[in-house]
């Protein structure tokens, strides 16, 4: 039987294994199926970021840039570990203090309602995007691992599978737990294979006299370009501290001092992952000069001994399976909390409530994975959607430390005026008139924001049902 498929197979079952183990403490009621009763350790927190910044986009995304214009593709995961250690510096524990389940929640303690649909709707479109490309991330590794076993199209269902499954059985807990596998596993696969894919090529300098001429693949900036990489600098920052995947997770921590070392140490040991993935892709070049970008880093690996292949392609859906798991947890709250209990069932009990979280679960896994057939570009895509972070943050960033300044309408006019910002950059090419959305999207959110303090005389209520903001800061 094939090494790779026997490999994948005790991986997949491992997954469920943890994921049965993890169901008691998801079924306990209350939060403990999406926020694991508020109980996770720095150890835990450490493991779930770097699970849910470690994957499709940070490794296959990261060598597919890297085998089309060099080590500059890395710089996506330093700016992913820079925005973390400034979420763990600066607002990670004052998220954790405000005891609430989702963004859109805080959002409406003190905003209008229309304020909180906004963004309920945003965060949610911006998760169903990030899902989806897991899922072709997901298949492109099985498809190249198993060639004879898994299409591309094949391979995104058992993914599908593996990650609706995880998550419906054991919510936070479970996505924590398997990432206390799943972690270790890919920080050792992709080490290994950077270090076997640079001496089957030849080493560096082979190489280099492989590698097409008119592009220096080994400039830590050329190749993307300085304004790109400030851009995925903004944007990590932006989405880090106002989308519902990382600060769930936040949330979720037993306690202020637990988020904030949570985060930090993620992100310093997500700094080198990508520059690594990087290498990996400029070797595939060498290697593998004709074959599709997407496939890159998925054929370097294949090409190298068999059971180095079958843990390094692992470790590799282990990175993705990560990611998925925590967006998918995430998305499903929002819907069961800010859409379901908010306006369909109030007074939903718990137990129900886990019911329909799981209910969700499903459902969003069912609709992400048929918009994946229809997307391509994994890390163009993402820094494209991420980008409607920035007016969550703008609003968060002002709510903490300048509540002066926030108005009743600040939430929905701010979200909406990203939200036209992103329309019109798609459509309207004249329109672009910096390098990246994300800068304009900075620009117009906090002069809207600013607007919108002297035209909207309803201040903000400084008090709500569990801390004031004075209190937090």
């Amino acid at each position: 039987m094939n090494i790779s498929l026997i490999i994948i197979i005790l991986y997949i079952s491992m997954l469920f294994v943890i994921s049965f183990f993890a169901r008691k403490r998801a079924l306990k009621g209350g939060e403990s199926y999406t926020l694991a009763g508020r109980q996770l350790t720095t150890p835990l927190v450490t493991c779930s970021l770097i699970g849910l910044a470690i994957g499709g986009a940070s490794t296959i995304g990261v060598a597919e840039q890297a085998y089309n214009i060099g080590m500059s593709a890395g710089w996506y995961n330093v700016a992913w570990g820079f925005g973390a250690i400034v979420m763990g510096i600066s607002v990670a524990g004052k998220y954790r203090e405000f005891n609430v389940s989702t963004v859109p929640e805080l959002f409406g303690k003190f905003y209008d309602e229309k304020g909180r649909i906004i963004c309920v709707v945003c965060q949610i479109i911006i998760l169903l995007i990030i899902v989806s490309l897991q899922y072709i991330a997901g298949g492109s590794i099985l498809s190249s691992l198993l060639p004879g076993v898994f299409t591309l199209k094949t391979g995104m269902i058992i993914s599908a599978c593996v990650f609706i499954g995880i998550t419906f059985i054991g919510g936070m807990w479970s996505a924590g737990l398997c990432n206390m596998f799943n972690v270790p596993i890919k920080y050792a696969g992709i080490i290994l294979c950077t270090i076997l894919a640079v001496v089957s090529t030849g080493g560096f300098q082979n190489i280099k006299l492989h590698l097409p001429q008119n592009i220096n693949y080994f400039s830590p900036v050329e190749g993307t370009g300085i304004w790109i990489i400030l851009s995925w600098f903004l944007i990590m920052i932006t989405q880090v501290m106002s989308m519902q995947g990382p600060v769930q997770l936040a949330f979720a921590a037993k306690d202020s001092r637990t988020a904030r070392r949570g985060f930090i140490i993620a992100g310093l040991l997500m700094i080198p992952i990508g520059f690594l993935c990087a290498i990996i892709g400029i070797a595939a070049k060498t290697a593998f000069p004709d074959v599709s970008a997407t496939l890159a880093l998925p054929k370097m690996i294949l090409s190298l001994n068999p059971v180095a292949a079958g843990l390094t392609l692992a470790a590799l859906w282990a990175a993705d399976v990560s990611t998925a798991c925590n967006l998918l947890l995430g998305a499903s709250t929002l819907f069961t909390q800010d859409i379901y209990k908010s306006f369909v069932n109030p007074k939903i009990d718990s137990e129900k409530l886990i019911v329909m979280n799981k209910i969700f679960v499903v459902l969003i896994g069912i609709l992400t994975f048929m918009l994946a057939l229809s997307m391509s570009g994994i890390l163009k895509t993402i820094s494209i959607g991420l980008s409607l972070c920035t007016s969550f943050t703008i609003v968060f960033l002002f709510t903490v430390f300048i509540p002066k300044l926030c108005r009743k309408s600040s939430a929905f006019y701010t979200t909406l005026a990203s939200i036209l910002v992103l329309f019109l950059w798609q459509i309207m090419p004249s329109f672009r008139i910096f390098p990246h959305v994300i800068f304009m999207e900075w620009l117009v959110c906090l002069c809207t924001f600013m607007l919108i303090s002297l035209l909207d005389k309803r201040t903000i209520s400084m008090d709500n049902q569990n801390k004031s903001i004075e209190n937090i800061i």
